[in-house]
């Protein structure tokens, strides 16, 4: 009773608190230093428990690749590869332009069997979808497995490790019926992975103005 106690104070704290990020476009003033910063702000952590076990059934971290986000990689890229000043133009470019067409995210999750934590296979147990709070539900147009994450991964995503595996998710940003995969109303969005062994969601909460 004590631990079940202790874990509702904690999450009733933790629902008071809740960040909130914004999806607004703009120039950005980042320094290389501010990555870390940026990394936490976009950046969600969930575990899925089988009680009473307590077996890790998943384990999963995600990155949102956000404008903001991006701005801040593309700063600190910029500086660690000494790029020039038109490679770093070059960069802005090309990695903000990927915002407007996809809902991209970077994934490092474990699981108790790791064939099944494949989610780039079809013998996964997983289903990974992009879903927000007004009923929205949009598949993956595409699952990159990064089958030997390096040292780019390791550094700016350093919650990647040899026990996880590594992928980029993409969604696309308008559903096939024009709609937009996230609604204009929605106050989070997410992803939510479901199987057999249970269902877990990993959730952005939005500022006031939503997407």
């Amino acid at each position: 009773m004590k631990l079940l106690a202790f874990l509702l104070v904690a999450l009733g704290a933790y629902g008071c608190s809740i960040p909130t990020v914004s999806l607004a476009k703009g120039s950005r003033e980042y320094v290389a230093a501010d990555y870390s910063q940026v990394l936490n702000r976009w950046t969600r952590a969930e575990s899925l428990l089988s009680l009473p076990e307590l077996d890790d059934k998943l384990t999963v971290t995600a990155t949102y690749q956000s404008w903001d986000f991006r701005w801040a990689y593309v700063v600190r890229y910029a500086q660690d590869y000494r790029l020039t000043v038109e490679q770093r133009r070059v960069l802005f470019e090309t990695s903000l332009g990927e915002s407007d067409q996809v809902h991209e995210f970077f994934v490092a999750l474990y699981g108790t069997t790791p064939r099944w934590a494949d989610l780039a296979k079809p013998t996964s147990s997983w289903v990974v979808r992009l879903i927000d709070d007004m009923g929205s539900e949009t598949a993956p147009e595409r699952i990159e497995a990064i089958l030997r994450p390096g040292a780019l991964e390791r550094r700016y995503y350093p919650y990647t490790s040899v026990w996880r595996r590594a992928f980029r998710i993409r969604f696309p940003r308008v559903a096939a019926d024009g709609r937009p995969t996230l609604a204009a109303a929605a106050h989070w969005f997410g992803l939510r992975f479901a199987g057999a062994e249970g269902n877990q969601e990993l959730r952005w909460h939005l500022a006031a103005g939503g997407p």
